[in-house]
């Protein structure tokens, strides 16, 4: 029931992954779907969840074998891609949307984005360490804009049906990392163990 949910978010909109479209799609009879998780909502929670922690999983095993911010920012390129590729970021959208039209979704939706802040800080800290900007800006507030970044330009790539802007940003994004690392502003190098 929760893969059926998450395609019929990610295929049909938040209005049209209706209890007796996820149940069409896990071949089931739709009172399973109350039975199982109470609400249509909670389902689509789960669904939320579920892509969530696969795709918390992918990025950490991403972010640690980056071992320069160049790198790093590879990483955050390709997940960006791989993300829009298959549809991950339109089941969060659609619960975001529908957070505005039904108000008892809005505190889940934000205590389930809140995971990735915490994810982004941890990342930025480790960037950061060491250098002056690490006093100027604190990794939570950093962390925040990231997200939020992030989810805009996902939002704006999968709207427009173009992603070149964003990865053209990255890309610009990836230069600067490099720069700073031939200006040996960069502490941040896994591979050798610092």
């Amino acid at each position: 029931m929760i893969a059926g949910a998450v395609a019929a978010l990610r295929e049909n909109g938040f209005a049209g992954a209706s209890a007796r479209e996820i149940a069409r799609r896990a071949g089931c009879n739709q009172s399973l779907v109350f039975y199982h998780f109470g609400s249509v909502a909670s389902l689509h929670l789960a669904a939320l969840d579920s892509v969530s922690a696969a795709r918390h999983e992918r990025y950490q095993a991403m972010v640690e074998q980056a071992g320069t911010r160049g790198e790093l920012i590879e990483a955050a390129k390709a997940v960006f891609d791989e993300d829009l590729d298959k549809g991950h970021v339109a089941v969060l959208v659609e619960m975001i949307a529908a957070a505005q039209s039904t108000p008892e979704l809005g505190p889940e939706v934000a205590d389930r984005i809140r995971p990735w802040k915490q994810f982004a800080a941890e990342a930025v800290r480790d960037t950061m360490a060491g250098t002056p900007a690490a006093r100027l800006m604190p990794p939570e507030e950093i962390a925040h804009a990231i997200v939020a970044l992030y989810l805009g330009l996902e939002m704006l790539a999968n709207l427009e049906q173009d992603r070149t802007p964003a990865l053209t940003l990255f890309d610009r994004a990836k230069k600067l990392a490099g720069l700073l690392d031939l200006l040996g502003r960069n502490p941040f190098n896994r591979k050798q163990g610092t």
